[in-house]
């Protein structure tokens, strides 16, 4: 591992710069080990001037674990590269990806672990990304919040995002359907042990097996919870920035400050396990 590889926080809470390392090379196991590490305890990293081909960041995706597959693939894919999502806003666009606060692909069955984005166009300015901690956003919550919550589920469908995105790209297709289901309100994190908030404005509907206007209730405490500036970081995107985050206890939320301007990259995404 290179001497200069650091590991700078950007808050207390969450996200940190690693700065040191090149991506385009294999990691070596030391470099694996820092970074999955950094991973775990700050729950997003950041990685500037990547100039990365499309199956070196695939490569470094697999260095966590398998590739995930992404159900509006069809859209936002890249021609030879199922695992590869394409990001792609511009003056056309009339609605761009993770303009709300959310889990990448929570309507899984195993949504996944955590998703890699590398930018290679960016607006003269703004087009940030938000992420927020909800192991914070949890320990924020009162001893009666957080016994109340542990006992539910909520239902995570794809079907309302991901068929508003294909009616406006004029290519909806009524017979594709898409993963919905119930995981718990709150999710122990399968490698730190810790508590985290597991709802999100994209794709949670409703709290199961209770009555609509309580689970709307809930849900609204929540989506304005999980969105406090306290929980939050926030990154500046330049050419050939890579970020990789944990799905499984950070939410993310892309800004679409820059229009008429363009913001394009590719995100790859790895698999992750059931909630519990």
């Amino acid at each position: 591992m290179k001497a200069s590889l650091e590991i700078l926080p950007v808050t207390p809470l969450i996200g940190a710069e690693v700065i040191g390392i090149d991506l385009s090379e294999p990691l070596t196991n030391h470099q694996k080990n820092a970074i999955h590490e950094a991973f775990l305890k700050h729950a997003v990293l950041f990685f500037r001037n990547q100039d990365i081909s499309v199956e070196q960041q695939k490569d470094f995706g697999r260095s966590f674990g398998e590739l995930h597959i992404h159900p509006a693939r069809d859209r936002n894919g890249l021609e030879g590269h199922p695992e590869i999502l394409y990001l792609n806003a511009g003056p056309h666009t009339s609605r761009v990806n993770g303009d709300e606060w959310h889990s990448d692909v929570s309507c899984d069955e195993e949504p996944p672990l955590g998703s890699i984005l590398r930018l290679f166009e960016v607006p003269s300015n703004g087009g940030d990304t938000l992420f927020s901690s909800m192991y914070a956003a949890y320990d924020a919550l009162s001893e009666a919040m957080k016994e109340l919550l542990g006992k539910l589920s909520a239902m995570h469908d794809g079907g309302p995002n991901y068929i508003d995105r294909a009616k406006r790209a004029g290519i909806y297709d009524p017979t594709k359907v898409f993963p919905a289901n119930p995981h718990p309100v709150i999710r122990t994190h399968p490698e730190t042990g810790r508590k985290a908030i597991f709802v999100n404005k994209i794709f949670t509907q409703y709290i199961v097996d209770i009555p609509k206007d309580e689970s709307r209730a809930i849900l609204d405490f929540l989506f304005q919870h999980i969105a406090k500036p306290d929980f939050q970081c926030r990154f500046k995107w330049e050419k050939d920035s890579v970020a990789f985050w944990d799905n499984r206890c950070a939410l993310h939320h892309a800004m679409w400050d820059y229009y008429p301007e363009t913001r394009r990259g590719y995100r790859v995404t790895i698999k992750g396990d059931k909630p519990r």
